[in-house]
């Protein structure tokens, strides 16, 4: 029997009003873009001239080049009342090692000086091949340690992220030439992989998420720690086949000579093709073996234990201990910790280490306000709020709650202009090549290190007792998620 035409008009009708209600919701839902509110924004704004004339210059150019404070740019005069004296430029390339250049960066000085050599470099390869080792290494460790967890768990998710990615802190170099030393550079070159990780990086992941899967079936089977050590090791000799296919084979041992600068024009006044000769044995080392730990203790022989990493993070209290959970690279070594202080304490050490000709490891939040082209690093450099007609304020405490403020890179401070006592601005030094900066050089701005300088690494000599003394009290832990936890990894 056919249903009624009236009674199934009537169906569809009341079918009809009750989905109504929920498409409404799916339409408007609560805190949504509704019709009315975007019609209110269509009707309250009106593109006037001023406005007009900005949307034809942001739409045609480039933003920054738009909002660069020129009367910035004008008034860098390129003097500094102090500079340590330092050669040469380094260059990370593209390569997120700029943690362990600035390291070099520091020693580097004291190498040409005690040598009187015309430069000097450290190899980064040989470096970065054990961070890769130690790093997959840790990571293995960590699947071993976590390996009943959810795999949702944030802990989890974050160490399958980053894996053995570039980025480190200052206890990251120390430890790695503490247990591996150190060679220069004409030991073990540069590579394409070394200079250029993205894809080395890549493939590596790839090799020991594979690794981890078999150390994770393993347990799931009932297999005990040991097995599942046992399973690591196999992985680790695949890890150190597949870095020494990308970066060479680190020298256990090498021989080594050196030639010092000339004292004086006389000996470009020598044309007997002997006596040039003579000339230059007179100026070249005697060829020796070196182990990677001897060179360092025979040429750099700085204690790394003197140094200290200070910190300033306006969201947490000062005068306080913190650590970053999992901020190492080496299974067993201690994580990153910090005193965390106010910026002007922060300032007064440097400038006394600056003053002492100690260059001084530090890092920043290199993203803001700074300028490859020009070499300037000033608060507002880029002012956006005229440019646009909109206000944006954001203290520094403020970045680091929204995750817009925490250490993505790592350089060298070399020098300080002082105006009645207090810094003006300050000499950088920086791991991106000659051609960037001021030669490599950058100009930062006292303001500019107020908002956006994090960390500093100093010799103790120049910490006041009294922040000495927080590193005895016992670290409060931060996440190994808080912002900046997992180390530089800032890529040029």
């Amino acid at each position: 029997m056919l249903m009624n035409c009236h009674l199934l008009a009537t169906a569809i009708v009341v079918a009809t009003s009750m989905m109504s209600e929920p498409n409404d919701l799916i339409a408007n839902p609560e805190g949504g873009l509704s019709a009315e509110l975007l019609s209110q924004l269509r009707d309250n704004y009106q593109m006037d001239d001023v406005d007009r004339a900005r949307f034809n210059a942001v739409s045609n150019s480039d933003i920054n080049k738009l909002a660069l404070n020129r009367d910035i740019v004008r008034g860098e005069d390129g003097h500094f009342s102090h500079r340590i004296a330092t050669k040469g430029i380094t260059n990370q390339k593209a390569s997120g090692r700029c943690w362990m250049f600035a390291g070099f960066n520091v020693m580097r000085p004291k190498v040409i000086h005690d040598l009187g050599l015309e430069d000097f470099e450290f190899s980064s390869s040989y470096l970065q091949f054990w961070d890769k080792m130690e790093k997959s290494n840790l990571y293995l460790e960590s699947i071993i340690e976590l390996r009943d967890e959810d795999t949702l768990d944030r802990e989890w998710q974050l160490v399958n992220e980053w894996i053995v990615g570039d980025g480190g802190w200052w206890n990251f170099v120390t430890s790695l030439i503490d247990k591996y030393g150190v060679v220069p550079t004409s030991v073990m070159p540069e590579t394409h992989s070394s200079e250029n990780t993205r894809v080395m990086n890549s493939v590596l992941g790839r090799l020991l998420r594979s690794r981890a899967a078999g150390i994770i079936e393993v347990a799931a089977k009932g297999g005990a720690v040991d097995a599942l050590r046992a399973e690591k090791e196999k992985a680790l000799a695949d890890v150190y086949r597949y870095l020494c296919l990308n970066l060479g084979e680190p020298p256990a041992e090498f021989e080594w000579r050196y030639e010092v600068k000339k004292k004086g024009g006389n000996d470009d006044k020598k044309k007997d093709s002997k006596d040039e000769v003579k000339v230059a044995q007179e100026r070249l080392s005697e060829l020796k073996s070196y182990t990677p730990q001897g060179f360092y203790k025979e040429f750099v022989g700085v204690d790394l234990s003197q140094f200290v990493c200070l910190y300033n993070d306006a969201s947490k209290p000062t005068g306080k201990h913190y650590s970053f959970k999992r901020a190492r690279n080496i299974a067993g070594d201690q994580d990153m910790h910090f005193a965390n202080i106010e910026i002007n304490e922060m300032k007064d050490i440097a400038v006394s280490s600056v003053l002492a000709n100690q260059p001084m490891w530090f890092a920043v939040n290199m993203g803001v306000d700074q300028s490859g082209e020009h070499g300037l690093m000033e608060h507002e450099l880029f002012d956006y709020e005229t440019l646009f007609g909109i206000e944006m304020p954001l203290s520094k405490a403020e970045r680091t709650r929204f995750n817009a403020g925490a250490s993505n890179h790592a350089m060298v401070l070399t020098g300080v202009d002082l105006h009645k006592g207090r810094p003006r601005k300050w000499l950088v030094e920086n791991s991106w090549g000659g051609d960037k900066g001021n030669k490599g050089r950058w100009t930062l701005y006292d303001k500019w290190f107020d908002e956006h300088v994090y960390t500093v690494i100093v010799h103790r000599q120049h910490v006041p007792e009294g922040i000495l003394r927080i590193f005895e009290e016992e670290a409060e832990i931060l996440p190994a998620w808080y912002p900046g936890a997992m180390g530089i990894q800032h890529n040029p």
